[in-house]
C-alpha cells in the first residue's frame, strides 16, 4: 500500500480526533473552569503515572483515534462497550508509553541514528515500512516509494505530520523488540528442569479411585463458624488482591416496550405505508423515506436480509409486492423492482483518477476513454495502472483481486457485476474515475434490486411517558434503606450489577450503562444514585451497595463471596473423617469402597502437567498425590476441589529417555519468552503509582 492510500484510509483518524477534543473542550469548559472543586484534582488531569500527568485534551485525541479504529472496523458506529474499550485501549498505551520509555532510559536502551535509518530505508525494514511500502505478494519494499514520499514531507505540511507520527511508532517498535530481546535472553532453562519438564508431560500413571463428593452433604446442615471463614481467608489470602476499586448496584428497569396499543398503531401506520407504497412512484425515495432500516437500493444477493424476507422474496418476479409481515420485532414491506441472475463474484482491476489533479471531472473523463482505447488496442493495463492510478494498487498492476457483492461502492459495484468478462468500462464514483476491467466472473446466482421498508415495534410517548412516571413515583419513595423491600412491596424484579469498575462499558441486563457507573463512583455505600438513567429498553433506578477498594480485601469484604468455598472446606472435614475412619483396617481400594458403599474408578494414562480427572474437574491435589505414590499401596484422604478421595496406584509408564535436551529447553525457553514481556510490564504496574481518574471524564 502506498504512502498516500495508508493517508486517506489511516491517517484520517488524528484530524477527526482533533476536531473532536476542540468540540468537546467547548462543551466541557464551563465544568472545568470550575476546577478541582468538581474533579478534586486539577481540571485537565485524567490520571498520573509515577507523577507524569496524563492531560485530557492529548489523551481524548488518542481514545478518538481508537475509536474511529472501531468504527471503521465495524461499519460506522460503535456501542457504549466499543467507546469503553477505545478508552481502555488509549490508557494501557499511556501507561506502557510511560513505565517502558523510564525502563528503556534506566538500561540505556535507545535508537541510534543508522538502525532509524536501516528501519526505514535499509535492508531490514520495519514491519510498518513493510505494511505501508510492500508488495502483499513478494514483501518486496519499494525503498523509491519510501525515499520518495520522505523527499516529498518538506512540501507537505501534512505528510511530514505524517511521517513523524509513523517514525515514532517505528522508534517505539525497535524499543520495544530491544526490550523483549534483553527478557529473552535472560531466560535459563536447566537441564534438570527441562527434564521435569518433559517427564511431566509424558510420564502415565494408571490408579483406582473412591470419592466422597461433597455435593452428598446439603448445604443446610454445614454451620461454618467464624474460625472456618477465618482460616479459608488466611489460607488464600492472595486470591483476594483487588487490581481495581469495584462498586456494585442493586436496580430496578422499568420498562418501556411497546404495549399492545403500540402495536396496534405501528401496525396501521404499516397498513398505511403499504398502499401508498405499492403506487409510489418513486420507489427508492419513498423506502428511504419511510424505513427504520436503510438497504441499499442496489442488486442484492441472497442471505443479506431478515429471514422471513430472505427465505421468499428472490423466487418473486419484479413488480411483485410482498408484505406487510411482522418478523422479530418489526413489520417489513418490500417491492421487488428488478430480478436476475448474476456473478457471484467478480475479478476486476482498475485505474483510479483523482479529477483534482488533471484538471476537473471532464479532463478525467477524457484521460479514462484514452486509456481505455489503448488497453483495448493492445496496452498492458497493468503498466497504465502503475503510471496513472492514484490508488494503491497501482503497486499490483492495479489488481483488486476477487469481491463479492457489498464490498465496493454502489457505482464501482454495478459496472463490474453488470457486464462481462473482458469488459473495460469507465464509471464515476466518491473516490474518482475509474478505468475497470472485468478480469472474471464466478459463480451464478439470482439476485433482486429492492425497495424495503422496516418500521419496529416502538414504544409510543405514552408509554414511555407511565414508565417514567413509576420510575420517579419509585425513586421519590426509596432510601438506601427500604430500597429492595420497597421494590418487592411493589412487585417489581430487583437486579445486580457486581463488582463494576470505574471504566467497565457494560453492566448485567443494561445496555448503556455509562453514567450510571460514573454515577455510581460518586455517592456513598448505601446511596441511592440521584437520578433516573434512561437505557434503550427501559428508565432504571439504582442503589449502592457494595465498595471493594483497591488493594488487599479484608475479610469482610470478601466473606459472602467465599461462603461456599468456606462450606465446602467444612465439609472437606466432615468426609476426610469419614474416610480416614473407613481406611482403618480396610486392605484394599476394593474393601474401602465396600465399606463406603461407593464404586471404584479407574483412571487410565493421567499425565501429571493436565491434572484433569475424566468426567470431573480438574483436582490438582488427587493428581499430584498420584505422581507421589508408590505402586499398590492404599493412600490416605486426599481434600480436593470436588470431594474427598483415596486412591491406589497401579503402575506408572515412563517416558523413553529425552532425546534431545538442548530443543526441549529451546521449547521451554520460548514459552517463558512469549510470557515475559506482559509479566514484565506487570511488575512494572505494580511497583509504580498510577492513578486513574478517567471515570470523572469518560
Amino acid at each position: 500500500m502506498g504512502m498516500m492510500t495508508f493517508m486517506r484510509t489511516k491517517m484520517g483518524y488524528f484530524l477527526v480526533g482533533g476536531i473532536a477534543v476542540v468540540l468537546a473542550l467547548f462543551v466541557l469548559e464551563p465544568l472545568l473552569q470550575q476546577g478541582t472543586a468538581i474533579f478534586g484534582s486539577p481540571r485537565d488531569v485524567v490520571g498520573t503515572i509515577d507523577g507524569e500527568q496524563i492531560k485530557y485534551e492529548s489523551f481524548n485525541s488518542k481514545v478518538e483515534q481508537s475509536a474511529a479504529q472501531f468504527k471503521q472496523q465495524y461499519g460506522g458506529s460503535i456501542n457504549p462497550q466499543m467507546q469503553a474499550m477505545a478508552v481502555d485501549n488509549a490508557w494501557q498505551a499511556e501507561v506502557a508509553n510511560v513505565l517502558l520509555n523510564k525502563e528503556y532510559s534506566r538500561l540505556g536502551l535507545i535508537v541510534s541514528g543508522d538502525e532509524l535509518f536501516d528501519l526505514l530505508q535499509g535492508n531490514n525494514p520495519s514491519p510498518l515500512i513493510v505494511q505501508y511500502f510492500g508488495n502483499p505478494q513478494t514483501g518486496q519494499v519499494d525503498r523509491a516509494a519510501v525515499v520518495t514520499s520522505l523527499k516529498s514531507q518538506a512540501k507537505d505540511p501534512k505528510l511530514k505530520a505524517q511521517w513523524d507520527l509513523l517514525q515514532a511508532e517505528i522508534e517505539k517498535q525497535a524499543l520495544q523488540q530491544k526490550y523483549a530481546n534483553l527478557l529473552r535472553n535472560s531466560v535459563y532453562v536447566t537441564s534438570l528442569e527441562a527434564n521435569e519438564d518433559y517427564i511431566s508431560r509424558n510420564k502415565l500413571a494408571n490408579f483406582n479411585y473412591v470419592s466422597l463428593d461433597y455435593s452428598s452433604i446439603l448445604d443446610a446442615v454445614v454451620k461454618p463458624t467464624d474460625a472456618d471463614y477465618e482460616a479459608y481467608y488466611n489460607d488464600n489470602k492472595k486470591r483476594f488482591d483487588n487490581p481495581s476499586e469495584t462498586r456494585s448496584f442493586e436496580y430496578i428497569n422499568f420498562s418501556i416496550k411497546p404495549t399492545k396499543e403500540d402495536s396496534a398503531a405501528v401496525k396501521t401506520l404499516v397498513n398505511q405505508l403499504a398502499v401508498e407504497f405499492k403506487t409510489t412512484p418513486n420507489d427508492s425515495l419513498f423506502s428511504a423515506n419511510n424505513s427504520d432500516v436503510k438497504v441499499p437500493y442496489t442488486y442484492l444477493s441472497k442471505g443479506k436480509l431478515d429471514p422471513a424476507v430472505d427465505s421468499v422474496i428472490f423466487n418473486y418476479p419484479a413488480g411483485s409486492f410482498y408484505g406487510p409481515v411482522l418478523s422479530g420485532s418489526s413489520y417489513k414491506l418490500v417491492k421487488v423492482i428488478a430480478s436476475r441472475i448474476s456473478p457471484d463474484s467478480v475479478k476486476a482491476s482498475h485505474i483510479l483518477i483523482d479529477p483534482t489533479k488533471v484538471g476537473g471531472e471532464s479532463n478525467a473523463f477524457k484521460l479514462a476513454d484514452s486509456l481505455k482505447n489503448l488497453v483495448l488496442k493492445g496496452a498492458s493495463f497493468a503498466q497504465l495502472a502503475s503510471k496513472y492510478s492514484v490508488d494503491g494498487s497501482k503497486d499490483k498492476g492495479g489488481e483488486l483481486g476477487t469481491f463479492g457483492r457489498g464490498a465496493m461502492v454502489a457505482d464501482f459495484e454495478d459496472a463490474a457485476f453488470n457486464g462481462k468478462t473482458g469488459d473495460i468500462k469507465v464509471v464515476k464514483s466518491q473516490f474518482g474515475i475509474h478505468v475497470i476491467k472485468i478480469e472474471n466472473q464466478i459463480g451464478a446466482s439470482r439476485v433482486a434490486k429492492l425497495a424495503y421498508i422496516e418500521k419496529s415495534l416502538a414504544p409510543s410517548s405514552k408509554t414511555r411517558d407511565a414508565a417514567h412516571k413509576k420510575a420517579t413515583l419509585f425513586l421519590n419513595e426509596i432510601n438506601g434503606d427500604n430500597f429492595k423491600a420497597t421494590a418487592e412491596k411493589a412487585g417489581y424484579t430487583v437486579a445486580l450489577a457486581d463488582k463494576i469498575t470505574p471504566t467497565q462499558g457494560y453492566a448485567p441486563g443494561l445496555d448503556n450503562p455509562r453514567q450510571l457507573i460514573r454515577d455510581a463512583y460518586k455517592v456513598n455505600k448505601g446511596d441511592v444514585l440521584p437520578d433516573i438513567y434512561t437505557m434503550d429498553n427501559g428508565f432504571v433506578v439504582a442503589h449502592l451497595t457494595d465498595i471493594k477498594p483497591k488493594g488487599q480485601l479484608t475479610l469482610a469484604d470478601v466473606k459472602d463471596q467465599i461462603k461456599p468455598m468456606v462450606m465446602n472446606a467444612v465439609k472437606a472435614k466432615m468426609l476426610t473423617e469419614k474416610m480416614e475412619k473407613a481406611l482403618v483396617g480396610a486392605n484394599g481400594i476394593n474393601a474401602l469402597a465396600q465399606k463406603l458403599g461407593k464404586t471404584v474408578t479407574p483412571i487410565q494414562n493421567m499425565v501429571f502437567s493436565n491434572p484433569i480427572i475424566p468426567g470431573l474437574a480438574q483436582e490438582n491435589k488427587l493428581v499430584g498425590a498420584v505422581f507421589g505414590s508408590q505402586v499398590g499401596k492404599l493412600s490416605k484422604a486426599i481434600q480436593g476441589d470436588k470431594g474427598v478421595y483415596a486412591f491406589v496406584v497401579d503402575g506408572f509408564t515412563n517416558p523413553a529417555p529425552i532425546a534431545n535436551t538442548y530443543k526441549q529447553k529451546q521449547l521451554m525457553i520460548s514459552g517463558i519468552a512469549q510470557r515475559s514481556l506482559g509479566a514484565a510490564f506487570q511488575a512494572l504496574q505494580e511497583k509504580s503509582d498510577i492513578k486513574d481518574n478517567r471515570v470523572k471524564f469518560y
